[in-house]
């Protein structure tokens, strides 16, 4: 009786290592998916905008990742892109002393 205890213990223990490693890789690509259909031509706040990358499916666009996590895409030709990237690659340039 405790051999098959012990067998269901270690079954269920594996059950959940195995759902938190799954959960854990699909949360890890959640940037990949992301794509923009919509390019914004608001008027960005360069102070709140922590991180950037280029994007060329199914648009050509810059993905702006604000402080919250937000994420907003814009066309290259947006008038704001080379500061908002100038001022982001200075800060990464900072950190990285």
């Amino acid at each position: 009786m405790k051999l098959h205890a012990a067998a269901i213990l270690v079954i269920f223990w594996l059950g959940i290592f195995t759902l938190h490693t799954v959960k854990g890789s699909i949360a890890s690509q959640s940037m990949a998916k992301f794509s923009c259909v919509r390019l914004s031509t608001r008027q960005l706040n360069i102070r709140n905008l922590v991180n950037y990358e280029k994007r060329q499916v199914p648009v050509d666009a810059i993905v702006f990742i604000t402080a919250k996590g937000i994420k907003i895409c814009v066309s290259p030709d947006h008038k704001q892109v080379p500061a908002a990237i100038k001022k982001i690659d200075q800060t990464r340039t900072t950190k990285g002393k």
